[in-house]
């Protein structure tokens, strides 16, 4: 693809999926029609980086289709002063959406060297209010809490409560919880000290988060 045929096709995917999926924020459309997608899917996909698709990665997660990204950012509402925790580095194309919309983002991925690969193309991008921290963030990250937002990348079979509670009072959460094939997209606002909101938005389908905590379940 030319530059010009990834401008058409940045332009026929924010219209003909992102839009119809009710994500209307100016803001977010303006940022995802500025950052370069295409940067960040793995080379050997990048003609498909704005396919209606799950792109896979190199350690068995994926990067999630457009309009899941652009819908997820989108609800988190996230505000210019907010601090970020972003579960799943993956690419870094997300990170950079968070990062473009936020005070800082603390970003943590199991995967050193996928995260590194991230940080590089999000540095070319001039996108430096970012801290990578390498670790198993499964059951929660407290080195950094409270949180404005979270956003854990990979589904959970269930939700650690540790991740709520790492809330300030006022902050937003997005999980994706369940198992295959059918997970729900859930918000969770912290509305006081110990009272929380949860809004299903949405049914999809993602690989578990690695090392996510499994229910214990009954064979017969």
């Amino acid at each position: 693809m030319n530059v010009l045929n990834f401008e058409e096709a940045r332009h026929n995917m924010i219209v003909q999926q992102i839009q119809p999926w009710n994500v209307r924020d100016d803001k977010i459309l303006d940022l995802i029609q500025r950052l370069p997608r295409e940067d960040f899917v793995p080379a050997k996909y990048k003609e498909h980086a704005f396919t209606d698709i799950n792109i896979p990665l190199s350690n068995g997660q994926e990067m999630m289709c457009p309009k899941l990204e652009a819908y997820i950012v989108q609800a988190l509402q996230v505000q210019e002063q907010d601090k970020v925790l972003e579960v799943g580095t993956g690419t870094g194309y997300v990170t950079a959406l968070l990062a473009s919309l936020s005070r800082h983002v603390i970003t943590v991925d199991i995967d050193a060297d996928m995260q590194k690969r991230a940080e590089e193309k999000l540095n070319a991008h001039q996108i430096t209010n970012v801290t990578y921290e390498v670790g198993d963030a499964a059951l929660g990250w407290d080195k950094h809490k409270p949180y404005d937002v979270i956003l854990i990348t990979g589904s959970l079979p269930i939700l650690p409560e540790t991740f709520q509670r790492n809330l300030n009072v006022g902050g937003r959460l997005i999980a994706i919880v369940g198992d295959s094939p059918a997970m729900e997209v859930i918000l969770i606002t912290r509305v006081k000290d110990n009272d929380w909101s949860h809004q299903i938005l949405l049914e999809t389908d993602i690989p578990a988060l690695i090392n996510a905590v499994e229910p214990e379940r009954f064979v017969l």
